[in-house]
């Protein structure tokens, strides 16, 4: 009975209590939001600036760094622009120069004509200025020398150092210098050239070059024309070159600003050789009145002329009386080219000025 019961209460409770569907859920809709933008870091954009700002002011100290060291250490940066550029132009003129050299050794004929005015007066100058500038590069090869060697050569510039590390003012002046231990050589010379003049007694020119030689004791300038009819005394004894005694040679290299060692005789000839090759260059490039006032005075000084306190127009006079005269020279009167110095500026007043000017 007890079972009937509960079977019986149990479909009551099913037929009370259907079984509920779950209900029908609405279609789900899409829609298109836009995305929110990615918001920029404050501490990046600023970091960003801060850093552009410090290499920028870095760039800008190093650009102006020389400056800084120049109001800091002001004699330490005269030195050093002075060996920079110094060397610089000294490299670029030893370039040329054995470029040059390659020219006239080479085996064509004419090898003066492919040379410029300033690449011969470079050829002339650039063995001097080699030998005083290879010590002291080679020393300042050496551990802890440059510290020593540099100071020594920038005190005494015309010593140790060539053109190429000298300012215009030192130019001006070492070149003057030089010219002056010249220049004191003039006298002695002519004086060797007068000795001279008895041996040639009972030649046809004794009388003409007597007049010159009193000339130029007198104080008086003989003209070019005088000198050129007397060429033919320097093609034989007593002022030929192989004829001059030592003491005439050694003067003569003197004033032409070679050593006094070996083969006299040979330089000499060289030097000649030289010079009128310059000559020759300075026709082909247009003559004297071409030049400029730099080229002009650098053409005096190698000629034994003092062109300080000169104007234009007396340099070119000069220059072409040397012209006149060397174009006429031969390999047997180079004696009459190395004379010049004395037979066209013994007397001019600038050479006598720096002379014996008053101390």
């Amino acid at each position: 009975m007890t079972q009937a019961l509960l079977n019986r209460c149990r479909m009551q409770s099913f037929s009370l209590f259907p079984l509920l569907k779950p209900p029908k859920m609405p279609p789900v809709t899409h829609f298109h939001t836009t995305p929110i933008p990615h918001r920029k870091s404050l501490y990046k954009t600023e970091s960003k600036k801060i850093r552009f700002f410090v290499v920028h002011r870095y760039l800008e100290y190093l650009k102006n760094y020389d400056k800084v060291l120049e109001r800091s250490f002001p004699g330490a940066m005269r030195v050093y622009r002075v060996f920079t550029v110094g060397i610089k132009d000294f490299a670029r003129d030893l370039k040329d120069y054995f470029r040059i050299v390659r020219i006239l050794n080479s085996p064509t004929k004419g090898k003066f004509k492919s040379l410029t005015r300033r690449e011969i007066e470079l050829y002339h100058q650039m063995p001097k200025d080699m030998l005083k500038v290879a010590p002291v590069l080679l020393i300042s090869a050496l551990p802890l020398a440059n510290y020593v060697i540099f100071p020594l050569a920038y005190l005494f510039p015309r010593v140790f150092l060539s053109r190429h590390f000298w300012n215009l003012q030192q130019r001006a002046e070492f070149n003057i210098l030089d010219l002056r231990s010249r220049l004191v050589n003039n006298r002695p010379l002519f004086r060797c050239v007068q000795a001279e003049l008895d041996k040639i007694r009972g030649h046809r020119l004794f009388c003409k070059w007597a007049e010159v030689l009193g000339m130029m004791g007198s104080g008086v300038q003989p003209k070019v024309e005088q000198i050129l009819e007397c060429k033919d005394l320097f093609t034989c004894e007593p002022y030929h070159l192989f004829y001059l005694k030592g003491k005439h040679v050694k003067h003569l290299l003197r004033i032409h600003d070679l050593h006094m060692g070996w083969f006299r005789r040979s330089r000499l000839i060289e030097r000649a050789v030289i010079l009128q090759e310059m000559d020759k260059a300075i026709i082909r490039e247009g003559g004297v009145h071409n030049m400029p006032q730099d080229a002009l005075k650098n053409a005096c000084y190698i000629r034994g002329l003092n062109p300080m306190n000169m104007r234009n127009e007396d340099m070119i006079d000069w220059l072409n009386n040397w012209i006149k005269i060397s174009n006429v020279v031969d390999r047997e009167s180079w004696s009459l080219l190395l004379h010049c110095p004395i037979l066209l500026a013994y007397n001019e007043p600038s050479n006598w000025t720096l002379i014996y000017k008053t101390k």
